[in-house]
């Protein structure tokens, strides 16, 4: 959470040509001196090449860790969001594969980044740049009613939504002990960013979002996610899971305060 805090205030409103300084500043900002190695062979990352939505936005992405280590802490960048550093993702268990997709606010066009830090405190990074159609995602008006919102809000669904991708990329094909099935967490929960502007009062609307989402599996811990005001609204959290997976339970405590759990049993499996 001191990350994002520290992050927050770095890249508001930064110029395209700025782009190159702003990840330097956050690379510092989050790593200081350390040297983030070339990750290109180990993580895959899925993002249009242009937002149909900019306040909804797919991203994926699937990191290998490199022979011989674990994963332990993997985060999702969007260095001109007014809230770089959108998504992290801290492994329990340290998978040798991790795979998470997720529905994200894209503020203008941006670099993205992808780190992973590997069990034996190594960093790997890959990136890439995604375009939009300008509509300024982090401050447009909500889609639905504030009031009707918090009626709802911290309710959830887990599905199993099918096999994770095979590792094909990396140049290693995954064996059947790392097979991994892909579960969907929807929240609803409106996602607040402090930048929207409520139409009748013309008043911001305090900044309130989803802080962690803590994912267990078969009664034990398995990952958490911090988030950001990047999360879209109502947002879809998708992760891998072990394909022996037969329970999930999903804890999400938000900066307002409210905490609410879901289980779900996956049948079959």
């Amino acid at each position: 959470m001191k990350r994002l805090v520290l992050a927050i205030g770095l890249i508001v409103c930064a110029p395209a040509f700025a782009a190159e300084a702003a990840w330097d500043d956050i690379r510092h900002a989050l790593y200081g001196e350390r040297f983030l190695l070339d990750g290109s062979g180990l993580i895959a990352i899925d993002v249009p090449y242009r937002t149909s939505d900019d306040a909804r936005t797919d991203i994926a992405a699937l990191v290998t860790a490199p022979a011989g280590t674990e994963l332990r802490e993997i985060t999702l960048i969007l260095d001109e969001n007014p809230m770089p550093v959108s998504a992290v993702f801290q492994l329990a268990t340290a998978p040798t594969r991790f795979f998470f997709d997720v529905t994200m606010r894209i503020n203008g066009p941006t670099p993205l980044h992808v780190v992973a830090r590997t069990t034996d405190g190594r960093l790997f990074v890959a990136e890439t740049f995604v375009k939009t159609t300008g509509q300024g995602a982090c401050s447009a008006p909500p889609g639905t009613d504030a009031e009707l919102a918090l009626q709802t809000l911290g309710e959830m669904r887990i599905e199993l939504a099918g096999r994770v991708p095979d590792n094909t990329c990396c140049g290693s094909p995954s064996t059947l002990t790392q097979r991994l099935n892909q579960i969907d967490v929807t929240l609803d929960h409106p996602s607040h960013s402090g930048m929207q502007m409520d139409q009748v009062s013309l008043l911001f609307t305090p900044m309130r979002y989803i802080e962690t989402l803590d994912i267990g599996v078969n009664g034990g811990g398995y990952a958490r996610m911090t988030g950001s005001i990047s999360l879209s609204e109502n947002p879809r959290i998708g992760l891998s899971v072990p394909s022996g997976t037969q329970s999930v339970d999903v804890t999400m405590t938000d900066t307002g305060g409210t905490i609410t759990h879901a289980h779900k049993t996956l049948e079959g499996y």
